[in-house]
């Protein structure tokens, strides 16, 4: 799968039709997570590349595979399957790099595969489950979006992927 820009998604038929201007409703880019489908705000993405074997960081979490270098740029790469505590899958075709622009900074996240994008309208969406915070950290789930038989998990990409734990941030936070 070579580089795509997200427009080219559209182009191709891959948003649904559902209007909405409320704060909660918006385009996601969906994507899938072994068996789970999420939606992240299509403003934060930048490009989808197929998944390249990233150059390793010595004593970095497992989470993160690693930096390549996108157009002279380093970038680090997460796998969003290990850092959301998925069982961890194998690198397919179907495996792609979704680059985000965080915060002004550039990210790589390593998800199974790209399904389309949607464009939500804020009655589809529902709150995100109130669990118990000792035991699942929903903080980054902004709610679930429901098309069709298809329930959607949104998440705040930007929140995750800027988290403390992460260690991705820590130049721009203090910029």
């Amino acid at each position: 799968m070579e580089a795509s820009n997200v427009p080219a998604l559209r182009q191709q038929g891959a948003v649904s039709a559902a209007k909405s201007h409320g704060p909660a409703g918006g385009e996601y880019l969906t994507f899938r997570l072994g068996s789970e489908e999420y939606g992240i705000d299509i403003l934060k993405v930048q490009e989808i590349r197929s998944y390249e074997q990233p150059t390793r960081i010595a004593n970095a979490p497992d989470f993160i595979k690693g930096v390549v270098n996108l157009r002279g740029v380093i970038v680090p790469i997460v796998d969003l399957r290990l850092k959301l505590g998925c069982p961890s899958a194998e690198y397919n075709s179907f495996t792609v790099v979704i680059v985000l622009n965080v915060k002004n900074r550039v990210v790589g996240a390593v998800v199974d595969s790209v399904s389309d994008v949607l464009e939500l309208n804020r009655d589809v969406i529902r709150p995100a489950p109130e669990l118990n915070a000792a035991s699942v950290d929903t903080s980054f789930i902004t709610g679930i979006g429901a098309v069709g038989e298809r329930m959607l998990i949104l998440m705040d990409i930007e929140g995750l992927m800027s988290s403390a734990d992460m260690g991705l941030m820590e130049a721009a936070i203090a910029a």
